[in-house]
């Protein structure tokens, strides 16, 4: 990609879209578009078509539109599966129409069935029931990679598939009411410390295993995948690696200097107990993660904390 290429990053003002947007903007990149940023409603067909017939971007980034946690996922199922299939849709259809030289599509890993055998491969896509407390998002991501591969095959539209881990950082949301389970457990603990709390209650029994990837090398990642990816498959970007609720808790607790108690709440829900992705087509072509999840862990709870309370 060149520096005056038009490049356009959806997303719903989350890490993804700010990571992305980020990197372009301190890399001097000069004609970057977040829809954030202009306000741009991916789920209004006629808005998409005037930003692509005026700006013609050449590169598209598409993410998440809505998304979050069990607790997000359960409470906002209608948003989430109409907001996203819609710009999905948009973008996409856009894409073909006012020729965009290349899309790189983000699903997620809960396009998986529940009971998926581990690691994930992406040819279990489509093999069993998925998990229902993100049933409705997933439906959406899985007909996003479809819609991509049919673009693909009928038109030639360069549209590329990538489903990564979950992501977190500095920037990541800490609202337990809608962050991602990392993010969620950060904010809690944050909280508990800036408060003095004397417990800290998770949801679930800490039993599931869950896979992350540091921000900086999920952008790496999509930059590579831009640069050197064709094809109709679907890539996997994952750090190769998995830990339990209940040890990502302990560690986050370790690096927050938390010291009161932790309690697992066993009536609120688990989700799917294990989403590892197998992400060995994407390390042959010679991609590697660079970030420890510990590390990881330290520098987002330490971007946190060293805010003013």
């Amino acid at each position: 990609m060149n520096k005056d290429a038009a490049i356009l990053v959806v997303g719903h003002n989350d890490i993804i879209e700010k990571s992305l947007t980020d990197h372009f903007a301190a890399d001097h990149f000069t004609r970057v578009f977040s829809s954030s940023a202009i306000a741009l409603n991916t789920a209004i067909q006629p808005a998409v078509y005037d930003f692509f017939a005026e700006h013609k971007p050449e590169y598209v980034f598409l993410t998440s539109t809505r998304s979050g946690g069990i607790e997000a996922n359960q409470k906002q199922a209608a948003e989430f599966i109409y907001h996203n299939l819609e710009s999905q849709n948009n973008v996409v259809y856009a894409a073909r129409k006012f020729g965009v030289k290349k899309l790189l599509f983000l699903a997620s890993s809960c396009v998986y069935p529940k009971e998926c055998p581990q690691p994930m491969k992406e040819e279990y896509l489509l093999t069993g029931a998925l998990e229902k407390t993100s049933e409705a998002y997933a439906v959406a991501k899985i007909a996003g990679i479809k819609l991509c591969q049919a673009y693909r095959w009928q038109y030639g539209l360069n549209a590329i598939v990538a489903i990564p881990a979950t992501i977190y950082g500095p920037g990541s949301d800490t609202d337990p009411a809608t962050a991602h389970v990392l993010g969620a457990l950060l904010g809690k603990f944050i909280d508990a410390v800036k408060n003095n709390s004397p417990e800290v209650v998770i949801w679930g029994t800490g039993a599931p295993r869950r896979e992350f990837l540091f921000v900086d090398d999920f952008v790496a990642a999509c930059l590579f995948l831009m640069e050197r990816c064709g094809g109709d498959g679907v890539m996997h970007i994952g750090s190769g690696s998995d830990v339990t609720i209940r040890e990502l808790a302990e560690m986050i607790q370790r690096v927050c200097g938390y010291k009161g108690r932790v309690v697992f709440d066993a009536s609120k829900p688990d989700g799917a107990m294990r989403k590892l992705l197998d992400s060995s087509r994407l390390t042959q072509m010679g991609w590697r993660p660079k970030v420890s999840l510990e590390e990881g862990i330290r520098r987002t709870c330490e971007h946190y904390l060293s805010r003013k309370w």
